[in-house]
């Protein structure tokens, strides 16, 4: 990986002149996020959008990771989607689509063909450090997607910190709580079941979480089961 100078957010300044961008978290939670994916992901085709992509330096490195899956980069910000296409010139991969720019404020969002090609139904949607810098409404509009967007085994996995029972996890999160909300009143640390209850509106459920280090977590959600529908299969099966 190219080395650089400045972090990504800092100046404004590129060491190179392509556009790449260097964000100090995504160095920090690459290998980690990695990891939970990879279990998530083994074995398994399709394609995987990642929602707010930032630098675009996470979805280049699991496309290289996952050559299988094709990964559909987005984001809103003019800088980032600079960044996000030179990161994928750089990374030469054929799995890595250009990225495409999405407002997950808006419930209707959906994702564009993109040279020639469109996405399935979703085998993920990935999502990090987005919720808890942004207004509740892109939380709204992102499990409003997943539910739409996702195909019958899909899942949708988020990546950030999260309050639990309403109580925040450690004294670090509540302290960057306080500081997301002074620079923005819509910005906050989500609690898990805030969340829970916009994926079941959904069609989603919560089927696990995931502690992850410098207390941030995994959320993974998936298709909810219709009622009985277990029962059903027990019948069937005996």
């Amino acid at each position: 990986m190219a080395e650089f100078v400045v972090e990504f957010g800092k100046d404004g300044r590129r060491v190179e002149p392509d556009g790449r961008l260097d964000a100090a978290a995504f160095h920090r939670n690459d290998a980690p996020i990695r990891a939970v994916l990879a279990r998530l992901l083994a074995g398994r085709q399709g394609d995987v959008l990642e929602a707010g992509s930032g630098t675009g330096q996470h979805i280049a490195a699991l496309a290289r990771e996952h050559p299988s899956i094709v990964w559909w980069p987005s984001d809103l910000n003019d800088r980032h989607l600079e960044s996000i296409a030179a990161w994928r010139a750089d990374a030469a991969l054929v799995n890595l689509r250009p990225p495409q720019r999405i407002d997950l404020a808006d419930s209707a969002w959906s994702v564009a063909p993109v040279e020639g090609t469109a996405p399935g139904p979703l085998l993920a949607l990935f999502c990090a450090n987005v919720v808890h810098i942004a207004p509740w409404r892109v939380a709204e509009g992102l499990l409003a997607g997943a539910g739409r967007l996702l195909r019958h085994d899909g899942m949708l996995v988020l990546y950030g910190p999260f309050k639990q029972d309403g109580r925040h996890t450690a004294l670090s999160n509540a302290v960057f709580d306080t500081s997301l909300r002074d620079a923005n009143p819509e910005w906050g640390v989500r609690d898990v079941a805030d969340l829970e209850r916009l994926a079941a509106g959904a069609g989603l459920t919560l089927s696990e979480i995931v502690e992850m280090p410098a207390n941030n977590l995994i959320l993974v959600f998936v298709r909810a089961k219709p009622a009985g529908a277990d029962a059903a299969g027990g019948a069937a099966a005996g």
